[in-house]
């Protein structure tokens, strides 16, 4: 039975933990294909199930990450041979199915995409769940109309994962980017992805009115709660507000006045139950508009080791971009 290391987090009557544990093949869930895992990274659903912020784990023990990408090593799948690179984002894996701070893992066949050429493991990691989930809001965003013509396009939490890529890909699709952020050092790091204005969290943390000046056509929002309520009451007439995060909250201070005076869509984003066919146009479309020395600059690179101490940072809001963890 082959051994390798993982990150087990376990739950017992006199505690929870989470430690480094050599295991084996046959310690793995069910699936019909095995993966050597070879990067993974840490988004924000990955901090509160490392710190215990949120009861993101639900089956113990269980190996947390919900992102890895890899190379195929056996597969019971015709759709997969030995050998392919792969990427899996979501389905429950790192939360109620190993994930992927482990050196191995096997998962069904139906929750893995095969890379782009364009891609390599580490740079489908500095994408992760977070880019993944940027690009679902974006053509969340196209699907409603939103073009570089309508008006600019908001990005809250515009430093952190989901919002520095979502920045790069709609620069470079000609958007004109309004970037959303509590950390004013990095305005410069947010022009150098393409954000055309940065603007401070503050402007959205307001009580909201129910119609506010309209500011922006379209709107990715990673922080629910008021910045969201405030995201959409100043968006224009037959805009869009792709909503995919809850760092603020999950409540939402708002009125009806939006959706029936200014015809306003708010579009909910999931990107862990997405399906398979959306995944693929997902990665093809980050394949072609995401610009990789955008890319390699909001990534940063770090032992898979060091992910229990990133987590509190994460979730602190301290991480910049994105991090990409070498198995």
């Amino acid at each position: 039975m082959s051994r390798f290391k993982a990150l087990l987090a376990s739950k017992s009557a006199s505690g929870s933990g989470i430690a480094w544990t050599d295991l084996g093949t046959d310690d793995l869930m069910d699936g019909d294909v095995v993966v050597r895992v070879t990067h993974t990274t840490i988004n924000y659903k990955d901090g509160l199930a490392l710190t215990g912020k949120a009861p993101i784990i639900r089956r113990w023990p269980l190996i947390p990450g919900i992102d890895f990408a890899g190379d195929v090593i056996s597969s019971d799948s015709a759709e997969f041979k030995p050998g392919d690179r792969v990427v899996l984002n979501g389905w429950g894996v790192g939360e109620s199915h190993h994930g992927g701070y482990s050196e191995r893992a096997r998962v069904k066949a139906d929750w893995l995409v095969k890379l782009p050429e364009s891609f390599s493991n580490a740079e489908a990691m500095a994408v992760g769940t977070a880019g993944y989930t940027a690009m679902l809001c974006i053509l969340a965003l196209e699907a409603h109309g939103v073009t570089p013509a309508s008006g600019p396009v908001l990005v809250t939490g515009a430093a952190g994962g989901v919002g520095s890529v979502a920045v790069a890909v709609l620069s470079k699709l000609g958007h004109h980017v309004i970037a959303s952020t509590g950390r004013p050092d990095e305005a410069e790091f947010l022009k150098g992805l393409g954000a055309a204005e940065v603007i401070d969290r503050s402007e959205l943390s307001g009580s909201p009115r129910p119609l506010g000046k309209e500011r922006w056509a379209g709107v990715v929002d990673v922080a629910g709660s008021t910045t969201l309520a405030n995201a959409i009451s100043m968006t224009k007439y037959g805009g869009c507000v792709s909503a995919c995060g809850l760092a603020q909250g999950m409540d939402l201070p708002t009125s009806v006045a939006p959706f029936i005076l200014r015809g306003v869509t708010l579009a909910g984003i999931d990107s862990v139950m997405a399906p398979k066919a959306r995944r693929v146009e997902v990665w093809s479309r980050l394949a072609r508009d995401l610009d990789k020395g955008k890319l390699a600059g909001l990534t940063v690179t770090r032992p898979v080791s060091e992910v229990q101490a990133l987590a509190p940072e994460i979730i602190a809001g301290k991480v910049r971009g994105r991090v990409v963890l070498v198995v």
